[in-house]
């Protein structure tokens, strides 16, 4: 498939673009600084765009199968955080130009505010507090998507990201903002979370649906 890639020079996009290219796909990721991303291959294609502007976005997204974002922002004390909704409307605005409809993003277990309740003591009174500027943003951009009639979206929501590459382990999924049986997992790696976005293009389960994963 040909996939335009957002966020390909970050942990996570990195992985994705590695294997998206191993398993044959061409990808165009749509980067800030090509000098971040440092691999080269006959079907990759590296374009600077601003993710904010669909007009900027547009052309890369031409004649593409699928946008898929692994785009990221950093939690803020004092002010909101923007990015997710902002480069969201963008890309939309952009897909709908070139008349590209499929779309998957990633977001994070406990967007939903009251979704966390249930998370262990630490994850619930330490870390969602300091990311919550983060999670609110994600949910706002899933709620976005939700709203569209016209986009066949799906948002993964791995929880928390450890920096491996993809293994054989079973996904454990859930239509919902965490998967309540993890077994007392609390991250993924970032390869499994890339294996898990590709696995999508050849499914229509989880079409304009949020899923929760972890690994087994």
């Amino acid at each position: 498939m040909k996939i335009a890639l957002l966020g390909a020079t970050g942990q996570t996009g990195q992985y994705l673009v590695k294997q998206a290219l191993e398993q044959g796909h061409t990808v165009t990721a749509v980067v800030r600084n090509p000098a971040k991303l440092a691999v080269h291959h006959n079907n990759l294609k590296v374009v600077t765009a601003d993710i904010f502007s669909a007009d900027s976005l547009k052309p890369h997204l031409k004649d593409q199968d699928v946008v898929m974002s692994c785009l990221g922002f950093p939690a803020s004390f004092f002010s909101g955080v923007t990015g997710y909704t902002s480069s969201m409307a963008a890309v939309v605005g952009a897909m709908r130009e070139a008349r590209v409809n499929r779309v998957i993003t990633m977001t994070s277990w406990y967007t939903e505010p009251d979704s966390g309740t249930q998370s262990p003591f630490l994850i619930r009174f330490l870390l969602l507090p300091m990311i919550r500027s983060v999670l609110s943003n994600m949910y706002e951009m899933e709620r976005f998507l939700q709203k569209t009639e016209d986009i066949n979206w799906t948002v993964v929501r791995p929880p928390g990201l450890k920096n491996l590459a993809a293994s054989a382990q079973e996904f454990l999924t859930h239509e919902g903002y965490f998967v309540p049986d993890s077994g007392g997992q609390t991250a993924v790696g970032r390869g499994d979370v890339a294996r898990f976005m590709l696995s999508l293009l050849n499914s229509n389960a989880w079409v304009k649906k949020g899923v929760a994963i972890t690994t087994k």
